[in-house]
C-alpha cells in the first residue's frame, strides 16, 4: 500500500515588524496601517497592472484592495505574511473588474511596464536581442484572456501556491494548473525564436 506523506505544508513565517505593525493596525492605528501600505503599495500596484493593463484602473484597483484589506484586517493571522494575502485580494478585484460590463481593455503604450533587463549579458547583441523578447513576451502576456494572465502572474511572478492561487479566484487546482500550463505554453511559443541555439535545438527536438 502506498503511504502518503503527513508532513505538514509549510508555511512562510511573517516579518516580526510587519507583524507589529499590524497588530498596531488592527488595533486602531491608522499611522500603523499607512506603513504597510507603503511597503506593499509597488507591489499590489504590479499585480493589478498585469491583469488589468491599464494604469488608472491598477491605481483603484490597488486602492481598493488595500480598503479591503483594512476591513478584514481583524480576521488577518498575524502569524502568515501580508504580502501573499493583498496580492491576492488586488489579484480578485482586478480580474473581476475585467469580466465587468463596463470593463475596456485596452493595450498599454509600446515599451510600458516591461520586463527587467537580466544582468551579465554577454554583450550588445545579446542585450538588443534579450530587450526585444521581452517586448514581445510583454506583448504576448497582453493577449492572453484574462484567467490565464491572472493565474501566470500570481505563480510566476508573486510564487503563490497553487492552493492560494485558487482560493484567491475562486477556482480548484486543478484549474489552476491547466490555465497556467496554457498560459505558459503561448508565452514560451511566443518568445522561443529569440531564445538562441538552443531555443533552435529545442524546436528541432520536438519534430
Amino acid at each position: 500500500m502506498e503511504r502518503r506523506s503527513t508532513k505538514p505544508v509549510s508555511v512562510a513565517a511573517a516579518d516580526p515588524v510587519e507583524a507589529d505593525l499590524l497588530a498596531k493596525a488592527q488595533g486602531g492605528n491608522l499611522f500603523a496601517f499607512e506603513e504597510i501600505v507603503r511597503r506593499h503599495q509597488r507591489r499590489v500596484y504590479g499585480v493589478a497592472l498585469r491583469i488589468v493593463r491599464r494604469h488608472e484602473v491598477a491605481d483603484d484597483v490597488a486602492q481598493e484592495a488595500f480598503i479591503r484589506a483594512y476591513q478584514s484586517l481583524a480576521s488577518f493571522d498575524l502569524g502568515r505574511p501580508f504580502a501573499p494575502w493583498i496580492c491576492r485580494i488586488a489579484a480578485n478585484l482586478a480580474v473581476n473588474h475585467v469580466r465587468s460590463p463596463e470593463a475596456r481593455e485596452e493595450a498599454l503604450p509600446e515599451g510600458h511596464a516591461e520586463m527587467p533587463a537580466r544582468e551579465g549579458g554577454s554583450g550588445p547583441l545579446d542585450g538588443v536581442l534579450e530587450g526585444e523578447a521581452r517586448r514581445v513576451l510583454q506583448r504576448a502576456m497582453e493577449r492572453l484572456p484574462v484567467e490565464q494572465r491572472a493565474v501566470f502572474t500570481l505563480r510566476a511572478v508573486e510564487e503563490l501556491s497553487y492552493r492560494e492561487i485558487a482560493d484567491a479566484l475562486g477556482i480548484s487546482i486543478g484549474t489552476v494548473m491547466s490555465r497556467l500550463s496554457r498560459a505558459r505554453e503561448k508565452l514560451r511559443e511566443a518568445v522561443l525564436p529569440y531564445l538562441g541555439p538552443a531555443a533552435a535545438r529545442a524546436r528541432g527536438d520536438e519534430r
